[in-house]
């Protein structure tokens, strides 16, 4: 009796050392996140200047650590971004007061102009959600047959009427501030999307949550 009693405490504390190991090594995985390298700096103050449009922001403006993203809504990486990380780095880091996001348009074709200008046409409450359904359903507007059909279905869930619709898109002084928007973010050395500015430091891509993380773990 007593050498089975043993013999369940012995595998009972084999299991639990195991687990301890697993959350152990998971732990030091994520620890060991390397910061990615820049791809250069910027002027903070000069990225920070006031556009053709008034910034759409997310989080504190005393955020110690302020994200720039020039992103195209028709770019796959940036859909990926906006989908599986943006909602990690929200909870983590911009709804904590640790960092906010600063949202800027940088159209690669007319398709993405066309849903920038949308977004921007939506309540001021209502333009990173319509962002945030846009990217998600990317596929069934970016490339279909008749963009415009698609993308009017999708702005009617957010209150436009087929008249709304149509001054929007026909709107060309909205039409120029995108554009103007566009260029700026190439006067930084944006030219692929997404692009990031961490504080003044430039990274392109589709950065994961471990690897932003490392980049926002950095510069607190």
């Amino acid at each position: 009796m007593m050498s089975q009693l043993n013999r369940r405490q012995l595998l009972g504390t084999a299991a639990l050392a195991t687990a301890a190991l697993s959350v152990s090594a998971a732990s030091s995985a994520l620890a060991q996140t390397d910061v990615p390298k820049s791809d250069g700096s910027v002027d903070m103050k000069k990225l920070l200047e006031k556009g053709a449009l008034e910034d759409k922001v997310l989080g504190q403006a005393d955020a110690p650590v302020t994200i720039v993203e020039y992103a195209s809504m028709t770019c796959s990486h940036c859909a990926t971004f906006a989908v599986n990380t943006l909602p990690a780095i929200e909870e983590k880091y911009i709804k904590t007061g640790k960092a906010r996001l600063i949202f800027r348009e940088f159209p690669f074709d007319p398709r993405a102009t066309a849903a920038f200008m949308l977004a921007r046409c939506a309540p001021d409450d209502r333009y990173f959600p319509m962002v945030d359904v846009l990217f998600k359903q990317q596929m069934q507007w970016a490339a279909a047959d008749d963009a415009q059909a698609a993308l009017l279905q999708i702005s009617k869930l957010a209150g436009f009427t087929q008249e709304t619709f149509n001054a929007c898109l026909t709107n060309q002084q909205l039409l120029d501030d995108v554009n103007a928007v566009r260029e700026r973010g190439a006067e930084f050395g944006v030219n692929a999307t997404p692009t990031f500015f961490i504080n003044g430091q430039k990274y392109s891509g589709a950065l994961s949550v471990e690897q932003m993380s490392a980049v926002i773990d950095s510069m607190l």
